[in-house]
């Protein structure tokens, strides 16, 4: 694509900072397998944010470094991690009654694709190579109170991830709230995907062609 706008994406961890500064003191928050994982290593020693992980942890810590590593404490994706004072471990199925009881305030979950709408696909794409597995990314999803999606705005591939209609299969209808990508931050509406934010040097409009889609500005 040929463009007179000069702009640099955002790093994963960058991502991940502007995630946690939008997320409110006190919050329970449940990080989702990939990307949203570097949030744990991004919350500020100053701010009260309590992260929970579906295998049974709350009150999660940055991943586990040197020293730190207990082989027996890791996260839902298999990463060491630490746990801070105060935290608890527990068995999964209470980890799942909080999920499905509604007491997360938000999960920040990867996806393949986002519709217009606010539709997730998470779990499966269309490569017949690749093990499919959902997981609790469907309770995640419908569960906590809000939904953030952490992803990178195009594939390897160059396609957008937002998308009018998902064409993988679905993980949740209508759950998406808020989008955080390489390239911008949006907010889903009833009306559509609206702009809050995008990086220096990047038009809305071309913002909206490589993404392939109409986006309110904010």
């Amino acid at each position: 694509m040929t463009s007179a706008f000069t702009y640099t994406p955002r790093t994963s961890a960058q991502i991940a900072e502007a995630i946690v500064k939008d997320i409110p003191e006190g919050a329970y928050v449940n990080l989702g397998i990939g990307l949203p994982m570097m949030i744990a290593n991004c919350l500020p020693a100053d701010r009260e944010i309590i992260i929970q992980s579906e295998n049974g942890i709350l009150g999660m810590g940055p991943l586990a470094q040197g020293d730190e590593v207990d082989t027996e404490l890791v996260n839902a994706g298999k990463q060491n991690v630490t746990l801070l004072p105060g935290g608890a471990i527990f068995h999964h199925g209470d980890s799942f009654s909080m999920i499905r009881g509604g007491h997360l305030d938000i999960c920040v979950l990867g996806a393949f694709q986002v519709s217009s709408r606010g539709d997730l696909a998470n779990w499966r794409t269309l490569d017949r190579d690749a093990i499919p597995a959902v997981g609790g990314a469907m309770d995640l999803a419908r569960g906590a109170k809000q939904v953030f999606v952490m992803m990178e705005h195009r594939t390897k591939r160059g396609e957008s991830k937002l998308v009018e209609r998902c064409s993988y299969p679905l993980t949740g209808v209508g759950v998406v709230d808020r989008i955080y990508t390489d390239l911008a931050t949006l907010e889903v509406t009833p009306h559509g995907l609206r702009v809050l934010d995008r990086v220096p040097g990047l038009s809305h409009s071309e913002l909206e062609e490589i993404s392939q889609l109409n986006l309110m500005e904010t």
